[in-house]
């Protein structure tokens, strides 16, 4: 922690002996980071009184200004690079590359959204009669919480924080208490932007059902965003149904990721190690479990194998490190009991076994799996990719749709016509196409079936953020 230049992105730490603190550890190392102060009941609900009356003020503010203030807290994350990736890798483990490439991409939200905020437009609509003009505005929908996950620790916060802020609202966040620190030093440089600290704020307590449950039944907060898992967000969906909340829920997923028999085969390797490798295998997107037509089955398999077999596994800080450790023993023991059940069913380690101790776990690949396997149907999240022959198009499009989530797909053809009817035919609000890495700001980000509600990023996420009213102007001559 010495190494960080910036000392002010450490202004949350607070003294062990501070009641309720919450120790932050290096899954790498085991050893604590330091210790951040766990919120009470009152102390959130403060914090919420403060932001609805801070929003009123945000909200009269030009979007020009707001957009400005933005743009600020965009180059200050830019600025801080460094400092912000060697917190996210020391407290969640990710390479040290992988980090800065993650400050750069939630930078971009703020950027993206910095823009947007000045296109938040209504319309003129033509009216039933002479003597009557209609027309529309959009107006922040007031305060806004979101609930974040420990995987991208940064970017999972800018991505909502940014729009909520560029439409007018103020936002409180609860991140994960595994990676508290970037978020605070993320909001730490907003304050230093300009960006009010009641308008803006970080919550943190080990109860997370309590916060989940006061956010879901405050009257004053007006909208709910939640990134995690399925089971968690029909909680929260059900909560917030008290106050008729607007919602948006980025859930659990369970990509398919698809080789044709006319797939660049190399392509699609490099893209199914990027895809499922990412982050130790523990994003949402990735890639969860691999089919592969039957006649590029075993060219595939070999040179997947042998690109898994050439990554490194280790601390996030070294420069050879591919892999990091899993985020904690939990997480751990869950992906190896995915992993054993899978192999008592049929499934064969295709990969080179090799031990790894402490948090960490290298990665694995499977053969001889079928569609009824337990690892087919649930969410890895972890360094396991099982491999599932298929014949035909058809037999393939109900194999890769049958599931209840609906997150992320991909796919690898050079075939035009194969291309259009397996793209409209995936039941996923996302789509690779001969590419395994797909988040963009620019691009909407979100899920169908269980997987979410909503979009995040591009032009849809403000309007997240936004209520539509109607005028009705009667009595004009």
């Amino acid at each position: 922690m010495d190494n960080i230049k910036n000392q002010s992105l450490l202004s949350c730490l607070v003294n062990k002996n501070h009641q309720d603190a919450i120790a932050v550890v290096n899954p790498a190392t085991g050893e604590i980071l330091g210790y951040v102060a766990s919120d009470t009941s009152s102390d959130i609900q403060q914090v919420i009184d403060n932001a609805h009356q801070a929003q009123k003020e945000w909200r009269t503010l030009p979007a020009k200004e707001r957009s400005e203030r933005l743009q600020h807290w965009y180059q200050l994350l830019l600025e801080n690079k460094e400092d912000l990736a060697l917190l996210m890798t020391l407290e969640q483990g990710k390479p040290l590359a992988e980090s800065i490439g993650e400050v750069k991409y939630g930078a971009s939200f703020v950027q993206w959204f910095a823009e947007e905020a000045k296109r938040a437009y209504g319309e003129t609509i033509p009216a039933p009669s002479g003597d009557k003009r209609i027309m529309t505005m959009k107006q922040p929908v007031g305060v806004a919480a979101a609930i974040t996950p420990w995987n991208f620790p940064l970017a999972m916060i800018t991505r909502k924080a940014a729009p909520a802020l560029a439409a007018g609202c103020a936002f409180i966040v609860k991140p994960a208490v595994q990676t508290p620190l970037s978020a605070y030093a993320a909001v730490e440089l907003a304050y230093q932007a300009g960006i009010p600290r009641e308008l803006l704020s970080v919550v943190n307590s080990s109860d997370a059902a309590m916060v989940g449950q006061l956010f879901c039944s405050h009257p004053k907060v007006a909208k709910l965003s939640f990134t995690g898992s399925t089971r968690v967000g029909k909680i929260l969906l059900s909560q917030s149904a008290q106050t008729v909340q607007k919602v948006s829920m980025e859930l659990g997923g369970n990509a398919p990721f698809i080789v044709f028999d006319d797939a660049d085969i190399d392509k699609a390797v490099q893209g199914a190690v990027a895809s499922k490798f990412r982050n130790a295998g523990q994003t949402c997107v990735c890639a969860n479990r691999f089919y592969v037509q039957e006649r590029v089955y075993d060219d595939f398999v070999t040179k997947f194998v042998a690109a898994v077999e050439q990554l490194n596994v280790g601390n996030g800080l070294e420069s050879d490190t591919d892999i990091g450790p899993i985020i904690d023993d939990v997480a751990k023991k869950n992906i190896t009991e995915i992993v054993n059940i899978a192999r008592l069913q049929g499934a064969v380690q295709a990969s080179k076994p090799r031990e790894q101790s402490g948090l960490f776990l290298d990665p694995v690949v499977l053969t001889n799996v079928t569609q009824g396997m337990d690892i087919v149907q649930q969410e890895i999240f972890g360094p396991v990719a099982p491999v599932i022959k298929f014949s035909e198009d058809d037999e393939l499009i109900k194999l890769a749709n049958d599931t209840v989530y609906g997150l992320a797909s991909y796919f690898y053809s050079n075939d035009i016509n194969r291309v259009w009817k397996i793209a409209e035919a995936l039941e996923y609000g996302m789509v690779g196409v001969n590419e395994g890495i797909i988040s963009t700001e620019v691009a909407p980000f979100g899920g169908v079936k269980e997987s979410g509600i909503g979009r995040e990023g591009a032009k849809q996420g403000l309007e997240e953020y936004l209520e539509t009213k109607y005028l009705c102007f009667g009595g004009l001559n």
